[in-house]
């Protein structure tokens, strides 16, 4: 042997070994998915294809409200390479559908109650060709006075056969006759603001020998989805498949089923595959939104700024269809009046029907409306008082063991306090004077038309909370399959992955509960059983639950029959790293060992425990759970131009366990940049019911540029006893509570009142300085 390769030995014998790659609850596991992400070899349902592909596309209507007085499909019929044109006519079975409630036709028939509503869908052997076919579908209309102010709802013609009114829901909680020596009124409306996917809706429908269909989707809720499909189809369910695809961004429900349907009729018509890929603006007509609201607040406190009764009305725009409303103004009516002590409290809360844009399930909806107002009128009597506005808020933060207005008492944790004090106390960001001026940014950005003269900076808080999961007697029930074998486990859970980690967090619970490298979650669809919808963090307590509970039963099929040959209980034999020891080391074996060929494998289920509708006073235990946030926000508005700019927003969380830091961390900066959205830009603005600048240039998304520093100042990690691992949901409660933050800091700046998001310019402008 030479020298040099004696060399080579002796130093690969002496290098120390690589270190193992860490995995396990709490650490930062990266996505399995992240690379085919990065480099756009992730397949999305536009990415999809198959023989004999038709393309499909939908006729919308240009109205807010007309009455169709006929459809003539003859021309588009009639052309060239059009295989198929279907209507109201053409659905053989329920011809409505609706995630919270069915009352959404599939095609209009009668009446066209919204813009961008679908009449007819055409599928041709060429995208082209299916659009000019739709646009050939004459349709005769009866145009009619859209209703388009929800207060104008109550004593409108009705709009639908159940009526205007959606749900009404009159909250009494303490003694009415109860007064304040301290009153402050405010009124407050919220825009109208869009989830605005990555990517826009698509689908591929599939027809099946035995006469059913598989649709191709990207679906937050897959079942949910098959068995409305099935019922407007007129299937049994077991004929109809859905497939979930790459899911292209969801802080919202994701495909809409009015997406999706026509696809499936046009695959059943035909025999042959369709596909649908949506353009932006049929993206913006097509799905729901976050609903606009109208707030009408009046607060009551004592001498010392102590709340004695909060009594508001709250109207949510259903849009014209129900959706999800009730659950939204559930929501709003629970939450109206935030985390807060509050004896005595008279919310009205009313979602109704209009001729606007649909509205449905966003990320924080409900919630977030009511922090922006709740969080004014803490500001407005922080105001008359005197008062600093946290101190004023730490005077009533609620706490574990306090009473919701529902009635309900907060048995999770619920550190409000702590959370504030900690953004009160963190350091304050550097003035622009005291800084370079080529190291920050006017208001209006680098190439901003405003003058450092015109610009006062403003400090803000806001204190935000949301429920988990379902509410309202909602069965949450998720059911996951571990299955282990030649030293490799596989998770098969109906949960989606929509971004919000799920996959990574399945594979690092059966990395600790197991003890094994190499996991694999297997892609959903509906042959598992259901897991319900992505939202509210029920994946990460429910569907996270579930692989729990399967993977220790199969730790206990693995451990078993170790512990009966050593005489010992398997609660005395831990795995770490792949090997299984004994607590006094008469044990050592490798968990590939233990396996010794076979196949191990488990099915449970995860059941939060119930909750209970509110009743005709608002009262019930009606939330499974709820999560805080406090921010404080720090903006510089140039007060000639109302240009404002967030310079940095500080943010406390109960979060209740980290789970995988670097994942958390993302959800939070994520969800407190869409609430700056709404705070500052986003607003899909209609006139008589129709959308204008439906787009992405219209319609203004906060970019790169709009992103303020985001400071993660605490984390608190209090854990929820009835939450599997202790966690709570993360990226809801801060996009609820920074719109509040950043409208409070636009009012410290300005002295003006800020009653609407988003903020518009000449409600930051000061005339009287």
């Amino acid at each position: 042997m030479s020298n040099e390769a004696a060399t080579a030995t002796t130093a690969a014998e002496a290098a120390p070994a690589p270190e193992p790659i860490p995995h396990g609850i709490g650490v930062s596991l990266p996505a399995a998915d992240a690379r085919a992400k990065t480099e756009g070899t992730f397949p999305y349902a536009a990415d999809l294809w198959a023989e004999g592909l038709l393309w499909a596309a939908v006729l919308r209507s240009p109205h807010a409200h007309a009455r169709i007085v006929s459809i003539d499909t003859t021309h588009a019929r009639e052309m060239p390479g059009v295989r198929a044109v279907v209507t109201h006519e053409d659905v053989p079975g329920r011809p409505v559908h609706g995630r919270g409630r069915a009352d959404r036709p599939v095609f209009a028939s009668e009446v066209v109650r919204h813009h961008g509503e679908p009449i007819a869908a055409v599928a041709a052997d060429h995208p082209d060709t299916a659009r000019m076919a739709a646009a050939a579908v004459i349709v005769e209309y009866e145009i009619l006075d859209p209703v388009t102010d929800p207060e104008q709802a109550f004593e409108a013609e009705p709009l639908h056969p159940d009526g205007n009114l959606v749900r009404h829901i009159p909250l009494q909680h303490g003694d009415p006759s109860v007064t304040g020596e301290i009153v402050v009124e405010g009124q407050y409306r919220i825009g109208r603001q869009d989830p605005a996917p990555i990517g826009a809706e698509a689908g591929l429908a599939v027809p099946r020998p035995d006469g059913g269909v598989e649709l191709y989707l990207a679906s937050t809720d897959p079942h949910t989805d098959r068995d409305t499909a099935a019922a407007c189809y007129g299937l049994e369910p077991e004929r109809v498949k859905v497939v979930v695809t790459g899911v292209p961004g969801a802080t919202a429900d994701r495909e809409d089923q009015g997406f999706q349907l026509p696809l499936g009729l046009l695959a059943l018509k035909t025999g042959c595959p369709v596909k649908l890929t949506a353009t932006r603006e049929e993206s913006f007509l097509g799905h729901v939104h976050r609903h606009p609201t109208l707030l009408r607040y009046r607060h009551h406190a004592d001498a010392e700024g102590k709340l004695v009764k909060v009594e508001a009305q709250i109207l949510l725009d259903a849009g014209a269809y129900a959706d999800t409303s009730s659950e939204a103004l559930a929501a709003a009516v629970g939450f109206a009046c935030g985390p807060y002590v509050v004896p005595n409290a008279f919310i009205e809360g009313w979602a109704v029907r209009t001729n606007n844009p649909p509205s449905g399930h966003v990320r924080g909806e409900g919630a977030m409306q009511v922090c922006a107002a709740y969080e004014a009128q803490m500001d407005k009597l922080a105001k008359k008082l005197g008062v600093d506005p946290a101190e004023l808020r730490l005077r009533n933060v609620l706490a574990t063991g306090d009473v919701l207005p529902t009635g309900q008492t907060v048995t999770c944790p619920a550190p409000v306090a702590e959370l504030l004090q900690a953004v009160r106390d963190f350091p304050l960001p550097a003035l622009p004077k005291d800084t370079p001026e080529d190291e920050w940014l006017l208001p209006g950005g680098p190439e901003g038309a405003g003058e450092p003269g015109a610009i006062r900076r403003g400090v803000g808080y806001g204190l935000g909370m949301v429920h988990m999961l379902g509410a309202e007697g909602a069965d949450e029930v998720s059911t996951a399959t571990v299955r282990v074998q030649d030293g490799v486990a596989t998770v098969l859970c109906a949960a989606v992955e929509t971004g919000q980690g799920f996959t990574t967090l399945a594979r690092q619970i059966v990395q600790e509960t197991l003890g094994i490298d190499e996991v694999h979650v297997a892609p959903v669809d509906t042959d598992q059983p259901p897991a319900g919808a992505g939202a509210r963090g029920r994946h990460t307590w429910v569907s996270g639950g579930a692989v729990e509970r399967a993977a220790k039963m199969v730790r206990t099929q693995l451990l078993q029959p170790l512990a009966h040959k050593f005489g010992m209980s398997t609660e005395l034999l831990q795995i770490t790293d792949g090997k299984i020891t004994s607590y006094d080391g008469v044990l050592s074996t490798t968990v590939t060992e233990a396996m010794d060929g076979k196949e191990l494998w488990a099915t449970a289920q995860c059941r939060p425990h119930p909750t209970e509708p509110l009743d005709e006073t608002g009262q019930g235990d009606a939330f499974v759970g709820m999560a805080f946030c406090a921010i404080r926000a720090v903006v510089d508005v140039d007060i000639e131009l109302g240009s404002v700019r967030v310079v940095e927003l500080a943010l406390a969380q109960d979060v209740g366990r980290i789970l995988n830091p670097a994942q958390l961390e993302a959800r939070i900066e994520a969800g407190v940049t869409q609430g700056v959205g709404i705070a500052l830009t986003e607003n899909l603005r209609s006139a008589r019911g129709l959308i204008r600048h439906p787009d992405l240039t219209g319609y203004a998304l906060p970019t790169a540029l709009d992103a303020p520093d985001i400071r993660i100042v605490k984390l608190v990690e209090e854990r929820d006893v009835v939450a599997p691992f202790g966690a709570k949901a993360a990226s809801a409660v801060p996009v609820v509570t920074s719109p509040a933050a950043v409208a409070s800091a636009v009012r410290a700046a300005t002295g003006r009142p800020v009653n609407r998001l988003p903020i518009r310019p000449q409600a930051a402008v000061v005339t009287d300085r």
